[in-house]
């Protein structure tokens, strides 16, 4: 066969969804490139994209379905066929319905694809059994409750607009190794004269893009927000008449909430020097159209949703909604333009059903009463990239719990799985994709034949079902079926659009006319008052770190540039080069009495984990840094990794994770 190009998207859980073109020959996919007509990426990649042809045809990949033959978690298996696979599954999926009932089984996943059809795959299927549903709280879902709080179901600005502005402010970003093709428009910015500001808790790679820097003490940023008001407020900075018109609470917010907030406590707050909060302030106050990039790590603790809540009033009280290149991204409501109902839990449960959070996977899989007895994962990784990992373990190491993993590797949970089936990869399946960064939608067509026996998400839950005996014509359907019929009930999606999706084009959506001044809350205005919640004004609230969680140093977690969440791992590394490391300040680890790579354990309530030291002066004193979540064999632990050391400790709403909400202390080895 000829070589061809083909349109695709990256599947992985990010929020660029960047456009893809990949050059195929004989069923191989030889090369990967960015597209340069998609709107947002705009025919760029990261540097984990640029071969994921590495990924698609790597030695590592599992070709047939596998059974459990040593103990769980030793990854000893043996080849069976796809039939005895599944008759085996279905047959232990029905045995513990008919026991105990649908309370019994429960299906894990997140967003190892962010494909609509693939990535709920399983939802038709276990909403049909009544299993255990959980909330898929694990990233971020704080920072979308402190948005709705002030804005409801409001647009964020297109993240375009950005090249318009002439103050943009990148807070909780490093967008060089999450978000790396915002770095089109700070440029653009830049060019026009704009001022970039960084807010971060440690001195990341894009500070070095900034023109001014703010390093916050972790899980601070919303005493930051409020000081920033406070002074907004004080030297009458704000924008009174848009207030007057478009904005509901102010006054109160005034009245009783910044008074305290004085740029010398929240200094001593946050540990920013009261003069640079000055500074900023005025900044902001002074900009025609500034422009704030919303990360998600900041929402990672125990007061996530009410520091973005604060976060969230500044455009308001400035009115910068009112300009092009004026406003804030935190989120890109993609699901306005598809019908995300297709593959909706409660559609084919037939009624709204409870969750459990998703974060609590240890504490469910160990529970006494009424226990998880038969466990199905697919795109996810638990054993790794879950919180609390030993108790996590110690569930999926119970002969008891049926596990089956669906992956495209022998990833650590795999390694405890009862059947591993195997999963195709993103190019090897249809589906349809949003961002949830830009306004850009696409369609990714199987552009090769799957390796070995590989199948899909929703082709392998397709076979289940009809094991399981059941006979919805539902399961009858294909995912090119699906995508239309997602398409088909996209009501706020012309069909000039629609074909050149189909037509595998990517489509940046259309906004609707005066989004940003659209405010689609109850009371069709920003509501920084909120009188059906608990606490109706936004107000600093004190992190785990600074109340329940114990130990010296700040733990965080931070993004490595090679790889996302626990993907990539199969690739092969630099071995020169750090993986997964201890990053200290040189003052404390000169307190500590040890020099770079000096083995150090790090050890809290949740658990003990050792790493090598390394020495960066951009890390604040008291806070350790570590990059990326590796795979167990990459660890310098032999039984931990970075989540024996991160808590299930809840965020203040929406059951969100607090991965960064953690303290440790630190002893030489």
């Amino acid at each position: 066969m000829s070589k061809r190009e083909i349109n695709a998207v990256c599947p992985y859980d990010c929020p660029d969804a960047c456009g893809l073109v990949l050059t195929v020959e004989n069923n191989t996919v030889l090369s990967v490139k960015g597209n340069p007509d998609h709107a947002f990426t705009r025919g760029t990649l990261c540097p984990k994209m640029v071969h994921y042809e590495d990924t698609i045809h790597s030695p590592e990949r599992l070709r047939t379905p596998l059974k459990r033959v040593g103990p769980k978690g030793s990854g000893e298996f043996e080849p069976i066929t796809w039939e005895e696979a599944v008759a085996t599954i279905a047959a232990r999926f029905k045995d513990s319905l008919q026991k105990y009932g649908g309370r019994s089984i429960m299906p894990y996943s997140y967003a190892g694809t962010m494909g609509l059809i693939q990535k709920a795959a399983a939802f038709p299927l276990f909403a049909r059994l009544g299993a255990v549903r959980h909330n898929r709280g694990i990233c971020s879902p704080a920072k979308t409750y402190g948005w709705n709080m002030v804005m409801g179901d409001t647009f964020g600005t297109r993240p375009q607009e950005m090249s318009h502005s002439d103050l943009v402010i990148l807070w909780s970003l490093n967008a060089l190794a999450t978000e790396i093709h915002i770095m089109h428009d700070v440029k653009a910015a830049k060019a026009r004269g704009a001022k970039v500001w960084v807010i971060d808790i440690y001195k990341t790679t894009t500070c070095a893009q900034a023109d001014e820097v703010i390093i916050t003490k972790p899980g601070t940023d919303g005493a930051l927000a409020l000081g920033i008001l406070h002074i907004l407020e004080r030297d009458n900075l704000v924008n009174r008449e848009f207030i007057a018109n478009n904005v509901i609470g102010y006054d109160e917010l005034v009245k009783e909430s910044l008074p305290e907030y004085t740029p010398e406590k929240v200094s001593a707050i946050t540990g920013v020097p009261a003069a640079q909060i000055e500074a900023l302030a005025h900044a902001y106050g002074q900009a025609k159209a500034p422009f704030i990039r919303l990360g998600s790590g900041l929402s990672r603790y125990g007061n996530g949703a009410m520091t973005v809540r604060a976060i969230t009033c500044l455009p308001a009280v400035v009115g910068a909604y009112e300009t092009l290149g004026g406003g804030l991204l935190s989120d890109a409501k993609g699901s306005f333009y598809v019908n995300d109902k297709v593959m909706s839990w409660d559609v084919h449960a037939g009624k709204v059903v409870p969750m459990v959070p998703m974060v609590k996977l240890g504490e469910i899989l160990n529970q006494e009463e009424e226990p998880i007895r038969c466990l199905y994962i697919y795109s996810s990784n638990p054993a790794i990239t879950a919180p609390d990992q030993n108790l996590v373990r110690q569930g999926l190491a119970r002969e008891d719990l049926y596990t089956v993993v669906h992956e495209r590797f022998l990833t650590d949970t795999a390694k405890y799985a009862d059947i591993v089936l195997p999963a195709t990869s993103s190019v090897e399946a249809d589906d349809i994709y949003n961002s949830y960064g830009h306004y850009t939608s696409a369609i990714g067509y199987k552009a090769i034949e799957p390796i070995g026996e590989s199948k899909s998400n929703w082709d392998t839950i397709r076979l289940i079902a009809k094991a399981m005996g059941i006979t919805d014509p539902f399961f009858d359907k294909t995912a090119l079926d699906l995508i239309h019929d997602t398409l088909d009930g996209a009501v706020n999606v012309p069909a000039e659009l629609k074909e050149k999706l189909l037509q595998g084009e990517p489509v940046e959506m259309p906004v609707p006319n005066n989004y940003k001044m659209t405010f689609k809350t109850a009371s069709h205005k920003i509501e920084i008052l909120n009188p059906i919640l608990a606490e109706p004004l936004p107000r600093y609230v004190e992190s785990h770190s600074d109340t329940v969680a114990k130990g010296e140093f700040a733990l965080i977690n931070a993004p490595d540039l090679r790889i996302l969440d626990s993907s990539f791992n199969e690739r092969v590394f630099d071995t020169s080069k750090p993986m997964m490391g201890a990053w200290l300040n040189p003052i404390d680890a000169e307190r500590l009495g040890v020099v770079e790579g000096d083995l150090v354990r790090l050890y809290n309530e949740q658990g003990t984990l050792q790493m090598p030291v390394y020495l960066d002066e951009g890390i604040s004193p008291k806070t350790v840094v570590s990059y990326g979540v590796w795979w167990q064999r990459y660890s310098s632990d032999p039984r931990n990794s970075i989540n024996a050391l991160t808590s299930s400790r809840l965020t203040d709403y929406a059951e969100g994770s607090t991965f960064y909400d953690v303290k440790v202390d630190i002893t030489p080895l």
